[in-house]
């Protein structure tokens, strides 16, 4: 099991450590709902250090991640951040990623630059794709083993922050990233991204750098009331949002546009992406089944790969996410349904040990605002 540059942090801390993508990583310090209220209502700090990044650089470096990814990388200025998929051949997702498009001042004249983050569990599989189809004059690089990440999230992010660069991150706009010195430390990037939706940012660094910027947030931070957060609280976070976690909610037999992420998959604006004449035909023959949201109206908690039922009893889907909302205070969750059962309002059950619960389709995200927690 790896260890990311800030483990020994965590123990320290009381953390609760647990194995995640074959890291040893703290899933609570207090508890999940103090930490997720902590996210909604201030800001706190994540270690998603396990996460992986690839450059992407050369004369042909556009053609390359074009292919590969879902979205329309033509879109993209330097500075700008897009989410984005890799489709397989059959219509499936690979991964989701985030695409940075990079300065190209050390870049040789002609050639661009971007870097791809994807998830931890996925490192070595999304590196294979990639190689897989990479016919390029590019030169691809895995920096994952040397590079440490933080997400510090919260509406006070910026706030926390702000005393540790000349880099103006009130300011710095959603899906923007802006290089600078952070805490000390040169050339560190930092982008406002996150999967909580309470808004913040990213922080990338070397590893031997990590434990002093560690510090600099805390010390920072203090007077904010800055909290280390779990991988558990981030779990729940992204659920209020609607956000898909791969391997819960898509996954290499899911297609984007079931999974409500055509907004990612330019079949018509993007590139020859790799799989793209397989959504185009699936789109003209119409989707059967789509990931939805719901809420219990019955007491219970929906849990991945709980059975969803109609209301005469046929199965209809399958549960992928479930939990109770610390900030609404109900029990919700995602889902694949067939496509009859979409609409919000649709009557639903979930099958919970030997009963079934009711429950109601809702339009996503079930929190639209970032709202305080209850």
């Amino acid at each position: 099991m790896k260890n990311t540059p800030f483990t020994q942090k965590h123990i320290e801390l009381g953390a609760k450590m647990v194995p995640f993508a074959g890291y040893n990583m703290p899933i609570l310090y207090k508890g999940i709902q103090e930490e997720h209220r902590c996210i909604r209502e201030n800001v706190g700090v994540f270690d998603v250090s396990h996460m992986g990044e690839f450059i992407v650089r050369g004369k042909q470096a556009f053609d390359l991640v074009q292919k590969i990814t879902s979205n329309n990388v033509a879109k993209l200025e330097i500075g700008g951040i897009q989410y984005s998929c890799l489709p397989n051949n059959d219509g499936g997702i690979v991964d989701d990623l985030l695409v940075y498009r990079l300065s190209e001042e050390k870049c040789s004249e002609g050639e661009q630059a971007y870097m791809l983050v994807v998830n931890a569990s996925n490192i070595e599989k999304d590196w294979n794709w990639m190689q897989s189809h990479n016919n390029f004059d590019v030169q691809t690089i895995d920096i994952s083993g040397q590079t440490a990440l933080l997400a510090v999230q919260g509406p006070n992010a910026a706030a926390a922050l702000q005393s540790l660069t000349d880099l103006d991150l009130a300011n710095m706009k959603y899906y923007t990233f802006q290089k600078g010195t952070f805490a000390g430390i040169e050339n560190v990037l930092v982008s406002a991204t996150g999967y909580t939706g309470a808004g913040g940012f990213e922080i990338y660094i070397n590893n031997e750098n990590a434990a002093t910027v560690w510090d600099a947030i805390f010390k920072a931070g203090a007077a904010h009331g800055i909290q280390p957060v779990g991988l558990g609280a981030r779990d729940t976070l992204r659920l209020e949002k609607g956000y898909c976690l791969y391997g819960n909610d898509i996954n290499d037999t899911t297609s984007p546009l079931e999974a409500g992420l055509g907004w990612i998959t330019k079949v018509k604006t993007g590139g020859d992406f790799v799989g793209k004449k397989y959504l185009v035909d699936q789109k003209a023959a119409g989707l059967t089944r789509r990931l939805v949201g719901f809420e219990m109206k019955g007491r219970g908690i929906a849990r991945h790969d709980y059975k969803i039922v109609d209301p005469e009893g046929n199965e209809i889907g399958i549960v992928t996410s479930g939990t109770k909302s610390p900030t609404l205070g109900k029990s919700i969750g995602m889902g694949y349904v067939t496509s009859e059962f979409k609409k919000a309002g649709s009557e639903i059950y979930i099958q919970i040990r030997k009963k079934t619960v009711q429950a109601e389709v809702v339009k996503l995200p079930f929190l639209e605002n970032n709202l305080v927690c209850k």
